[in-house]
């Protein structure tokens, strides 16, 4: 009889110990593989989540980030509904029209981080006439690719200042980001409209042999652009971001995110997020504009806090970024 109560404590010791290990969260080491969208060959996307998925994958090696090129923001966003994705690059336009319902129902998708700020202006060839946003008014004008956020944010900053998009210009919407620059350079369009810094038609455009000439909204234009969007920030591109940009410029844009499906685990979130704390200087090494994807840019940009992933805030507890 003296038994039953070594027995017993024998008992309780293993199933205690089966229970803790049952509770353990998932291992950081543990093999995870997940998709992540991007945007047409030759834009800003599919350049920044090249990048990423590199430096996320080298600083954590059982991780495996695989981009996948789509038509952009508007496919992203029902493809993570969808849960065709489990990660994609969402332009700031989209993302605040999905969270806010805008046309929709309102999106469960959470932020995991902000990418860089995007103040959007047009390039032309430094040898044209035009010099302001009305000088373009009538003219062939590439907007970006169809499904690209660029053309959600060219719509509100046009809207702001009383100019519509399709009425007001002859709008041109690429099948790749890419084909931009050389439709300005070969005269086929007079303008190519873009957004952030080492975006890669501005850099091309730059970079050719005429050189280039940046036109965004002037200090009036983005104070009624405000006045409509409050959403749109004041943002600059500072002198010398792009070759041959000798002084800085103002305009207005928002800040893209990396979106999560909403089933995304709690626990693979709060990886994702502790892995990028830690290579945050490696990838702003990598690529200029990803210095900007930082955990305070993050709790900073969002719309509201709740919006980012329970998993990414659990770390951003810890770290002291959100309280």
């Amino acid at each position: 009889m003296k038994m039953m109560p070594l027995v017993c404590a024998a008992f309780l010791t293993v199933t205690t110990a089966i229970a803790q290990e049952g509770a353990k969260p998932m291992s950081t080491t543990m093999p995870l593989s997940l998709s992540l969208g991007t945007a047409t060959p030759g834009g800003g996307f599919p350049l920044y989540g090249d990048a990423f998925a590199e430096v996320m994958n080298k600083a954590d090696p059982s991780l495996t980030l695989a981009t996948r090129n789509t038509k952009g923001s508007t496919e992203n966003i029902p493809l993570l509904e969808a849960g065709q994705l489990d990660l994609a690059l969402v332009a700031g336009e989209p993302a605040y029209e999905a969270f806010k319902g805008i046309g929709r129902a309102p999106t469960k998708l959470k932020i995991i981080t902000a990418l860089y700020s995007n103040p959007g202006m047009f390039v032309v060839r430094a040898d044209s006439p035009y010099k302001t946003i009305r000088d373009l008014v009538g003219k062939p004008i590439a907007f970006g690719a169809k499904g690209s956020g660029l053309v959600f944010l060219s719509r509100y900053v046009l809207d702001g200042i009383g100019l519509d998009q399709d009425k007001d210009f002859q709008a041109v919407y690429l099948d790749r980001a890419g084909d931009g620059p050389a439709m300005v350079q070969d005269g086929r369009v007079a303008a190519l409209w873009g957004a952030g810094l080492g975006w890669p038609g501005f850099k091309a455009m730059s970079e050719s042999p005429g050189g280039a000439r940046f036109i965004a909204p002037d200090a009036a234009e983005i104070a009624q652009i405000r006045a409509k969007h409050a959403f749109l920030k004041p943002m600059l591109v500072g002198a010398n971001s792009y070759p041959n940009q000798p002084m800085p410029i103002a305009s207005v844009g928002s800040w893209s995110y990396i979106l999560a499906r909403e089933t995304l685990p709690d626990e693979v979130a709060y990886r994702l997020a502790k892995t990028l704390h830690g290579a945050e200087a490696k990838l702003g090494a990598r690529l200029a504009q990803a210095k900007e994807t930082t955990a305070s840019n993050t709790v900073a940009s969002a719309p509201d806090v709740a919006l980012i992933h329970p998993g990414v805030l659990k770390y951003f507890r810890e770290i002291g970024v959100v309280k």
